[in-house]
């Protein structure tokens, strides 16, 4: 059964509050984090996945998913990390076709220092946007995830 004309545009009001909410946290993030870091958000995340992995390290393919980016993207992307020294790149040993990435010790160290810089920028940015009636209820569900 089709949607009613009303049931369709609350769905796409929903989204773009949420794509709102979105956006001024993730650009909060990425003026906090390059001020302070030099890193973008995305560089960021790359790096927080890729530590949160045993031995630090995953596949490209993998990483993409993860990070959300095209794998030419991702490529691109820990390219830049690795010529700053933060990433590096192995082929994997049980399938030679498969490269693995992986966090060198200073780009853990700039990890651990970034951290504290990503968190309390995320929590200042959903405290102001629970002051805008619109994005409350969406700021109470992200602030409600505890296990993704």
């Amino acid at each position: 059964m089709p949607l009613s004309d009303d049931a369709v545009e609350a769905r796409a009001q929903g989204w773009r509050t949420l794509a709102a909410l979105h956006a001024r946290i993730e650009d909060a993030l990425e003026r906090s984090l390059q001020a302070a870091h030099d890193l973008s958000v995305t560089e960021y995340t790359v790096l927080d996945v890729l530590a949160k992995q045993d031995g630090w390290h995953m596949r490209m393919q993998q990483l993409a998913r993860a990070v959300v980016l095209s794998q030419s993207a991702t490529t691109r992307l820990v390219t830049r990390l690795e010529k700053r020294g933060l990433l590096s790149r192995y082929l994997c040993e049980d399938d030679r076709r498969g490269i693995y990435t992986e966090v060198t010790g200073p780009g853990h160290d700039l990890l651990t220092k970034a951290r504290p810089t990503h968190d309390a920028t995320l929590a200042t940015a959903l405290e102001e946007a629970s002051g805008v009636p619109e994005l409350e209820p969406l700021v109470r569900s992200v602030q409600g995830l505890t296990h993704v």
